[in-house]
């Protein structure tokens, strides 16, 4: 299911019917999506979905085999040179020199991009500036904390002031508070510069991000804000179901009730074991449009289970993400989600 938005404005980044096929399988296939200037895109799937190879071939580091990308109005493919100018790209692992300090190594790249020697002491600075390294800028890169590195990741990406930037996996292996400033960085570079970034991390969409292009085995399944994502795909609301007896089971019961798209079981911190009781805790989305709460309560009744609680919650994004990466309706043919690249994200 593609749910977009209408947008009046020129994209800053443009993705058309783009493939990319290694022999027999494909990692992405037919991918679409725009990010609207200022906009931050968050591209989330789970690990071997295609959100690399995408992610590489926007940054040019990736013949596709089919389709194509435009950042800023340049093919990448055909004006690769130009479109380098455009965006800044923090792959994964950060392409890092761990034996400069920080400024150094930033005046290095900023060179190798072509910024002129009068203007790279002032871009210089304002990526210091803007990624709160000032205070390290003497420091060995080697000597950094891993979210002080994913700074100078990030610094390095924007010291050309490109108006693209493309992160892949920005958070990945960081600390909590390391993944908020990491976090509270890109939100302040939105607006100024174009963002896509690439994330198998629900909370990061929802917290980061204007829209969300969900991508699945390859292809993208959902484009949206995640506000309506979640109200256009599943009604914006489920159930939340306290069960006694086997939890297993009471899924098979319950995702044969008509109006039932997903039950999912909650997080173990939610399962009471007793001595003379298995109670679970369960979540039930709807289709939009039904309210099947008493055939909920009717089948389990039916079923020998107890019902302690049911009442009404919000979908959230992490029902969406479940509902469109498992109903076997929203899967592409089955391929190798490991392509030759190593792609794990």
């Amino acid at each position: 299911m593609d749910v977009k938005l209408q947008s009046t404005t020129t994209p800053m980044i443009e993705v058309e019917h783009l493939s990319k096929i290694y022999g027999s399988t494909s990692a992405i296939t037919d991918v679409t999506f725009n990010v609207e200037p200022g906009e931050i895109l968050g591209l989330l799937g789970p690990n071997g979905a295609g959100k690399t190879t995408t992610m590489r071939i926007l940054a040019g580091y990736l013949p596709a085999t089919k389709g194509t990308a435009k950042i800023a109005g340049y093919d990448v493919h055909e004006n690769s040179l130009a479109v380098r100018q455009k965006i800044g790209y923090l792959p994964e692992t950060p392409p890092l020199y761990p034996e400069m300090t920080v400024e150094g190594f930033l005046h290095f790249v900023a060179q190798i991009k072509g910024v002129s020697a009068g203007d790279r002491p002032l871009k210089v600075q304002a990526a210091m500036q803007r990624c709160n390294l000032e205070e390290k800028r003497k420091v060995i890169i080697r000597k950094l904390s891993k979210g002080y590195r994913q700074r100078v990741g990030i610094a390095q990406a924007i010291v050309h002031d490109p108006p693209a930037i493309i992160l892949d996996e920005p958070t990945v292996g960081l600390d909590p508070r390391q993944i908020i400033e990491v976090r509270n960085l890109i939100k302040s570079l939105a607006g100024t510069h174009t963002i896509i970034l690439s994330t198998h991390i629900l909370p990061e969409v929802s917290m980061t991000c204007n829209r969300v292009a969900i991508i699945n085995r390859g292809k993208v399944v959902a484009t949206n804000t995640p506000e309506n994502l979640m109200t256009q795909l599943t009604g914006g609301s489920g159930y939340d179901l306290e069960i006694t007896g086997e939890v297993a089971l009471a899924k098979q019961v319950l995702q044969n009730v008509s109006g039932v798209i997903l039950v999912e079981s909650m997080p173990t911190s939610y399962q009471i074991q007793t001595q003379t009781q298995n109670r679970g805790h369960l979540r039930v989305i709807s289709q939009p449009g039904t309210e099947p709460g008493q055939n909920i309560a009717a089948a389990l009744i039916r079923g020998g289970f107890g019902l302690y609680e049911m009442r009404r919650v919000n979908a959230t994004l992490e029902d969406v993400f479940l509902q469109l990466t498992t109903e076997e309706k929203n899967l592409p043919p089955e391929v190798d989600s490991t392509d030759t690249e190593g792609e794990a994200a």
